[in-house]
């Protein structure tokens, strides 16, 4: 069996929780960039994961706080799936992403970190891009500041419709 170690997320699992939700709070906020909402569409965006697994890891949720699929209408299902082939074909342009791990944790013992607000997680990767740092240092190399890849992304998702 392999295994993927993660052990930089456990800063996220151990920190303290914001109160509310962050999925809907942070587009309230109406800074963007501060709070690394990279597009809003009619019924969802696209936000960059504070914690990321790797470089340019985004999330997509509804604006609509709830906790599963069926509950949203076909519009808003329609669009999160429109902004992730977007947001892939992006980062396959800006990042040269090889490949992308795409999908949502559902419920807490389906790994949802918050699970009371369904999002999407778009990891891109990279051919070779694990190696013997997370398990032997407990370090996750990042390549690019959270900030810097926001501000390269940025302007591409600014021509989405």
């Amino acid at each position: 069996m392999d295994r993927l170690w993660a052990p930089w997320r456990i800063d996220y699992i151990k920190s303290e929780k914001e109160k509310g939700c962050i999925f809907c709070d942070k587009p309230a906020e109406g800074d963007d960039r501060s709070m690394l909402i990279l597009h809003r569409g009619e019924n969802s965006f696209v936000i960059m994961n504070l914690y990321p697994y790797n470089n340019g890891h985004l999330m997509i949720a509804p604006y609509q706080h709830t906790d599963s699929t069926h509950k949203l209408n076909s519009s808003s299902r329609s669009e999160i799936m429109e902004l992730a082939d977007q947001a892939m074909t992006i980062q396959k342009n800006i990042m040269n992403a090889d490949g992308f791990n795409y999908g949502a944790n559902i419920g807490h013992s389906g790994g949802a970190g918050i699970a009371d607000h369904i999002h999407f997680h778009i990891v891109p990767r990279w051919t070779g891009d694990t190696n013997f740092m997370p398990v032997l240092g407990h370090t996750k190399v990042q390549m690019q500041g959270l900030q810097e890849t926001y501000n390269d992304l940025r302007p591409h998702f600014d021509k989405l419709k």
